[in-house]
């Protein structure tokens, strides 16, 4: 009986192949894409937008996030929807 020893380092390497071969599998190569939500710093990336603009955004409810342990988190429904009339109105 032969034994060998697994490695933090193994099974994160295994995570990441994994987590590549099923952005493959599934035709979506973004990390967000697999996420229903998103931090601000994404938001802010996929809206082209400053902090300031993105808590205007909270504070008037046209944006709505969730608040867990210090990270604020915002719905990939709601961050398309508002893309999305940000686009009609061009």
């Amino acid at each position: 009986m032969s034994v060998e020893l697994i490695t933090k380092e193994d099974l994160q390497q295994f995570r990441r192949q994994l987590l590549e071969d099923l952005q493959h599998m599934l035709g979506k190569p973004q990390r967000q894409a697999l996420l229903p939500v998103l931090k601000s710093a994404e938001v802010r990336r996929m809206l082209q937008i400053s902090p300031s603009t993105l808590q205007k955004l909270r504070v008037d409810g046209t944006l709505a996030s969730v608040k867990v342990g210090g990270t604020l988190y915002y719905r990939t429904e709601d961050i398309n929807r508002l893309l999305q009339g940000k686009e009609g109105r061009s």
